[in-house]
């Protein structure tokens, strides 16, 4: 049977009070949409999003998701023009799910982030089913209503409910599966006669349920939390945070305080990792076995090697740090970075679009820009590789088994060859040949008593003479 997931992604989330479409609000880092749409299982071969506010927006967000292939399935997009309820805005992907031939279809909100892919796909394998979720406290929420084979009899409405029915505490969860073609039908029966001048999708279920046996699904609440408002996204991140780093643990990592430490739900990391206090891992990051990512690191989008050392309070972004380095304390390795086995980068030092071979050091103090730095190579505190002249980048490459003094400027393009040694306080300008000293240093004056003549003279100013 062709499944297809229809996902209500049109809401303006006026509690939220922002400019950014409510599904494109993150937790840990991406997307509310973007998890929904990662929870797809290979049963469900398409996806209609019902757009609307904010719908060029979550258009390129879709583009850029598609480009990095983050994406189970095909997606395409409607929009539901003027909201007119959750029934109307499943009307309007109608046209779509016939032209891809739905024969039944999964139905989730975009707002609902932590629905797991376990549950869509036992979901999607129902004939028709609903999932719900039980609540100490299930005031406000639509009751289900079970006959007594336990399957769907109705969802009914807090405000309308009788007081047996408040009493129930099995809440509508807002996830579906239902054969498209009764549920179509039952779409073009709904009407807008209600309070609010809505059409409702919950009808529509009613009326589907009217007709076949409709199961009810139990599922985890944090499965089904929206986000409303942004104490709802605290909150779905601190549920996405617990059942992650639990994961993580069960797999060998260890959490000096699993509270405190930020890791995304495309984070891969190896075994005997160590994860200290605040830090945070975002986007597509890969820690092999045994590295030590340590307090306050920020890591996004990069892959750290098996057995790297990341010393507090480094920033490292779309770069790769290779087995056995060392980075930091406060480095901050931007994007284009390559380190291979055995790199030093020490504190303050900053990198960016610049590959360090295996063995070399930078350890205190330095920029290395558009560059490559050769085997063994050593770069002393205070380096700045000059590549910008205020309109092009150029590039600086460093041989192998170079000594770079300290407090040395390198004007790219420049090559420094195999074994040179640059004195510290050099400016280099031009290419220096393999094994041949660079230096540049002004000759060293020295006045004898020129230092108490000075404050002599400054101390009579002080008093007026």
């Amino acid at each position: 049977m062709s499944a297809i997931a229809l996902i209500l992604a049109a809401g303006l989330g006026k509690r939220m009070k922002s400019s950014l479409p409510k599904v494109l609000h993150p937790v840990l880092g991406d997307p509310s949409l973007l998890w929904v749409l990662r929870a797809l299982p290979p049963e469900v071969g398409h996806a209609v999003l019902v757009l609307h506010h904010g719908k060029e927006r979550v258009e390129q967000a879709l583009a850029s998701w598609t480009t990095q292939g983050l994406l189970p399935c095909p997606v395409t997009t409607v929009d539901q023009g003027e909201p007119l309820g959750t029934g109307h805005a499943a009307r309007s992907a109608a046209a779509e799910l016939d032209r891809l031939g739905a024969e039944k279809v999964i139905i989730l909100c975009g707002d609902v982030p932590l629905i797991r892919r376990e549950t869509v796909a036992a979901l999607a394998s129902a004939p028709a089913a609903l999932l719900a979720l039980e609540m100490e406290n299930p005031h406000g929420y639509g009751r289900v209503v079970q006959k007594a084979d336990g399957t769907l009899s109705a969802i009914v409405e807090h405000k309308d409910a009788s007081e047996a029915q408040r009493a129930i505490r099995r809440v509508n969860g807002g996830a579906y599966a239902l054969p498209w073609r009764p549920l179509r039908e039952a779409l073009g029966r709904l009407t807008n006669d209600n309070a609010q001048g809505e059409f409702y999708l919950t009808d529509a279920v009613m009326d589907v349920a009217s007709r076949q046996p409709v199961a009810v699904d139990l599922c985890d609440p944090d499965e089904l939390m929206g986000m409303n408002s942004r104490a709802d996204q605290a909150q779905l991140q601190r549920f996405a945070q617990e059942r992650i780093n639990a994961g993580w643990m069960d797999e060998g990592v260890t959490f000096l305080d699993p509270s405190g430490a930020i890791v995304g739900p495309r984070v891969f990391l190896g075994r005997d990792v160590l994860v200290a206090q605040g830090v945070s891992l975002e986007g597509s990051v890969t820690v092999g076995d045994g590295a030590v990512l340590g307090q306050g690191c920020v890591i996004t989008d990069s892959a750290i090697g098996d057995g790297a050392l990341v010393r507090p309070y480094s920033v490292i972004n779309q770069s790769q740090v290779g087995p056995g380095s060392l980075i930091g304390p406060f480095a901050h390795l931007r994007e284009g970075t390559v380190l291979e086995k055995g790199v030093h980068l020490g504190n303050f030092v900053e990198t960016k679009k610049t590959l360090m071979h295996a063995g070399s050091k930078a350890n205190h103090l330095s920029y290395l820009g558009d560059s490559e730095v050769g085997e063994r190579t050593n770069i002393g505190a205070g380096l700045i590789t000059c590549n910008y002249d205020g309109f092009n980048k150029h590039r600086t490459v460093i041989g192998k088994d170079v000594f770079v003094g300290s407090d040395c400027q390198l004007v790219a393009p420049i090559n420094l060859g195999d074994g040179s040694l640059i004195g510290a306080g050099t400016t280099v300008t031009q290419d220096v040949p393999a094994d041949a000293l660079a230096l540049s240093r002004s000759p060293l004056t020295i006045k004898e008593g020129g230092a108490a003549r000075i404050r002599a003279r400054l101390k009579a100013v002080k008093q007026g003479r």
